[in-house]
């Protein structure tokens, strides 16, 4: 299990721009969605910008606390 403020905290760190919303979508903690939206994610595929916030949350995922994590990126309007 892992807070929203882990979460927040771990993309800030690697996106310090970012604007990041957590949302727990079953009350447990391990299953979360998640938007970003940062500069950091110009030019970049959606393929991309999902492999930086993973990259983001690499230890939250491979110890299992994030069991499913649906992600919404984009970039600022």
């Amino acid at each position: 299990m892992v807070q929203p403020d882990q979460v927040k905290a771990a993309i800030h760190r690697a996106m310090p721009d970012a604007a990041v919303e957590v949302e727990d979508l079953t009350g447990g903690g391990d299953h979360l969605q998640v938007k970003v939206v940062s500069d950091a994610f110009a030019g970049l595929s959606r393929i991309r910008q999902h492999q930086l916030v993973y990259g983001a949350l690499r230890q939250e995922l491979a110890s299992e606390a994030i069991h499913a994590l649906a992600l919404q990126t984009s970039t600022p309007s």
